[in-house]
């Protein structure tokens, strides 16, 4: 017979009573609560701010309200269109000669004994471990027009006449391509790791069966291997479509912008507006616009991927 006094405890699905489901939620948030003061105040606070200070003219000696003054300024500047179209273009070459390539080689290494795979990995993901700073003296290197090896061995290969110094970094027909090439090189890294585990974790019986079926490798891999690896793909277009058009430090410390802001990039022309003419209002309406494209892009991406993988 059931005492009167006593409570019925109360289950939940998981066999945990609601009381202890209680207890463990609040342990939860409390463990939670550093992380999202962080996010509040480092990132959502700046994000706010920034949107409501770029309808106001915002210097170091005014602050009055312009409203969409800063957005129009913006369109009508060529030097930001510049960069902008500089962006784009950026963005347009090294987004499918990433994934391309990085599929390719991931395609190429992944079916070799560890220890290869794992040497092949550690080359291609060496650049990001350095870090941008020693890439970038490497390649100044590489491009100096007096003793850089790219002039030497064009010059020993009779490309180049001997007397001839060619400035990679400081000509607009080639400076931006040279940013390029760097970009590519330290990209590369992370897309093929990723790519070389998700190659690893396809069925090798499908594969097998499509084998002893008939199937040609390519066809085997386009209807096997691909739809298996299309979530890693996503991933990789991505966020190395919002690195790209958010390239900054290769800029700053190869080109500054230069040569007539051949090589400038919203990002590199926003830091120049707010820190070195101090137009806060103004670079914050920039980095409001490209958020708005990035945030374009990466839909547009969602959307296109996501109905190839259904």
């Amino acid at each position: 017979m059931r005492n009167k006094d006593s409570k019925e405890v109360v289950m939940n699905k998981n066999g945990v009573s609601h009381a202890i489901q209680r207890n463990i939620d609040k342990v939860s948030y409390i463990f939670l609560t550093p992380m999202i003061c962080f996010f509040i105040i480092f990132v959502l606070a700046p994000m706010v701010m920034g949107i409501f200070t770029s309808f106001f003219r915002y210097t170091m000696r005014d602050f009055s309200f312009s409203f969409l003054s800063n957005y129009t300024r913006m369109f009508a500047d060529p030097v930001f269109r510049r960069s902008l179209w500089n962006t784009v273009v950026i963005v347009v070459t090294s987004v499918p000669l990433v994934t391309i390539f990085s599929l390719w080689a991931a395609s190429a290494i992944y079916e070799r004994n560890r220890s290869t795979t794992s040497f092949f990995r550690g080359v291609f993901y060496l650049p990001v471990v350095m870090g941008t700073v020693p890439v970038v003296v490497v390649w100044k290197w590489l491009f100096n027009p007096y003793f850089g090896l790219l002039n030497y061995v064009l010059k020993a290969i009779g490309v180049m006449a001997p007397n001839v110094r060619f400035d990679w970094l400081g000509e607009q027909s080639t400076a931006i391509w040279c940013i390029l090439a760097i970009l590519f090189t330290t990209s590369i890294g992370q897309p093929i790791v990723l790519y070389v585990a998700a190659l690893g974790n396809v069925d090798k019986g499908i594969e097998e069966a499509a084998e002893v079926d008939g199937a040609s490798r390519l066809r085997t891999f386009w209807q096997i291997k691909w739809p298996s690896i299309m979530p890693t793909t996503l991933y990789i277009v991505v966020i190395t479509t919002i690195n790209s058009f958010q390239c900054f430090a290769l800029i700053q410390l190869l080109t500054s912008g230069g040569p007539s802001y051949s090589t400038s990039t919203v990002m590199y022309y926003l830091y120049e507006q707010a820190f070195t003419y101090y137009n806060y209002g103004y670079a914050n309406a920039m980095g409001v616009i490209l958020a708005v494209i990035i945030a374009f892009f990466s839909a547009i991406q969602f959307r296109v991927m996501r109905s190839e993988e259904a």
